[in-house]
């Protein structure tokens, strides 16, 4: 009965930060301690460091709101932070204007236009974005400019959180423009309002970071951008008790979903396919007690895999209908 009892008094936290981080590092201080079961609600910047309002409130580099200290938390442990709610806030967003080379093949890039568009088109020391604009009652963006004479380049908004993550383990203070598994700039399209993310604890009180908003983003983000604009958001985090995971996990309505999250260009995506293999199978057979030989066949019949980053990470889903009852 603790759980409930947690849950019943549970607290909603308003945080307005006035200073942000660009590290998952266990030594910044702390933002808020809160307990397990409490939400919280705060604002975040973009990734270029400006607020809702368009004033600079950080450095550019994907500026994070936390850390948020959760009682009781202890390495060996995780978090579970489920997005309540993650909603756009300001009128217009940015995102560079090519596709990295790394994506690429060598052969394609000869003659490619330029990466620069316009200097100060969005702010003042970049030459390399471009603005879109965002209708907050209709959920659509629409590029400002260029524009192309074929194409309205006009969508509809899928706002997701690009940074989320807890303080790395050991020593080390990874910036926020890389993941692994602690999670960290993940910057998975499925992480969303209404999904929850499952992270390992490598510190005391777990110490989570948020940040990195996008009001749309493409599979692998082959660009190095979403939509980035700024964002309120409301979580609430609940604690697991020596729950021994290697990595982030994530939970949709639709899907369980094993991250094999790590930073960009350091391994091929194929080690990171086998991160998100292996943690699945352990998942499959740990939590939902399948022999390890029909946890290998449900995920050869029913999983997806996700190019979650184009130099980095991959994801395996697996639907919910799927899963033993």
């Amino acid at each position: 009965m603790i759980l409930p009892l947690l849950l019943l008094f549970a607290e909603t936290h308003q945080v307005q930060p006035t200073t942000y981080y660009h590290s998952f590092d266990h030594r910044h201080p702390v933002l808020k301690r809160i307990q397990p079961g409490d939400s919280v609600a705060t604002t975040m910047l973009d990734a270029g460091g400006y607020d809702k309002n368009g004033k600079k409130g950080s450095d550019r580099g994907n500026p994070l709101t936390g850390p948020f200290y959760v009682e009781g938390a202890e390495p060996g442990d995780a978090l579970e932070v489920r997005i309540d709610r993650l909603r756009m806030n300001r009128n217009y967003g940015f995102t560079t204007y090519r596709i990295g080379l790394h994506a690429l093949t060598p052969e394609s890039v000869e003659g490619i236009y330029p990466r620069s568009y316009k200097r100060g088109a969005v702010v003042p020391e970049r030459e390399d974005i471009v603005k879109w604009d965002i209708d907050l009652q209709t959920r659509r963006l629409k590029l400002r400019e260029p524009k192309s004479s074929v194409h309205p380049m006009e969508f509809d908004a899928v706002p997701m959180l690009g940074c989320i993550g807890l303080a790395a383990p050991g020593v080390f203070g990874p910036t926020s423009g890389i993941s692994g598994p602690y999670g960290g700039n993940m910057d998975y399209n499925r992480i969303g309002e209404g999904t929850t993310v499952i992270l390992p604890v490598s510190h005391a009180g777990g110490l989570l970071f948020v940040g990195d908003a996008h009001a749309l983003q493409g599979d692998g983000e082959p660009n190095g951008t979403g939509v980035e604009t700024t964002m309120d958001i409301t979580v609430t985090v609940t604690l697991r008790k020596k729950a021994a995971l290697s990595g982030p996990r994530v939970v949709t309505p639709e899907y369980i979903i094993s991250v094999g999250s790590q930073p960009e260009f350091v391994s091929s995506l194929d080690r990171s396919l086998r991160l998100a293999t292996s943690d699945m199978i352990d998942w499959l057979v740990k939590d939902y007690k399948m022999e390890p030989w029909a946890a290998h066949l449900l995920v050869s019949y029913q999983g997806r895999y996700d190019v979650v980053t184009v130099a980095g990470s991959m994801a395996l889903r697996l639907p919910k209908s799927a899963l033993p009852r």
